[in-house]
């Protein structure tokens, strides 16, 4: 279950203000903590609370609204709900990049899941290069 397409145009249902930024800023630092380190559920956790899902019955069938005390906690909330749901699906594939520069992490869909990077056309092809690199020098 994906974000529907409501919720990934983020800029057309949230201000870009300093207020949306900084409470954006503390998610993603909750939920860098709860990734990178053991378990940390405090932050997402606080995250959490700013906001709810409410269902609702649309003319397509059930459906869900999320709400918020202060709509600028709207994309940090978003996120932290997206990863509780990646975290329901397949814990074991979030991954860091595992190029060393790196400090984003991704959720990996590969069919066998050994997916290393968190952009082929960027990080994986750094890498590439760079045993490119180091092969021809010491050729």
């Amino acid at each position: 279950m994906g974000p529907s397409t409501a919720a990934r145009a983020l800029d057309e249902r949230f201000t870009a203000d300093a207020t949306t930024l900084r409470h954006t800023l503390r998610a993603r630092d909750a939920l860098r903590a709860a990734v990178d380190g053991p378990m940390d559920t405090t932050g997402v956790d606080a995250v959490l609370e700013q906001g709810r899902i409410r269902p609702t019955l649309t003319a397509e069938g059930p459906g869900e609204r999320a709400e918020f005390r202060d709509d600028a906690w709207g994309p940090g909330w978003l996120a932290a709900r997206n990863y509780l749901e990646l975290l329901s699906t397949a814990p074991d594939r979030i991954r860091g990049c595992a190029q060393e520069t790196c400090v984003l992490h991704f959720f990996d869909t590969s069919r066998n899941g050994t997916r290393r990077w968190c952009s082929m056309a960027v990080c994986g092809n750094r890498a590439k290069a760079s045993r490119h690199y180091a092969r021809t020098k010491d050729a």
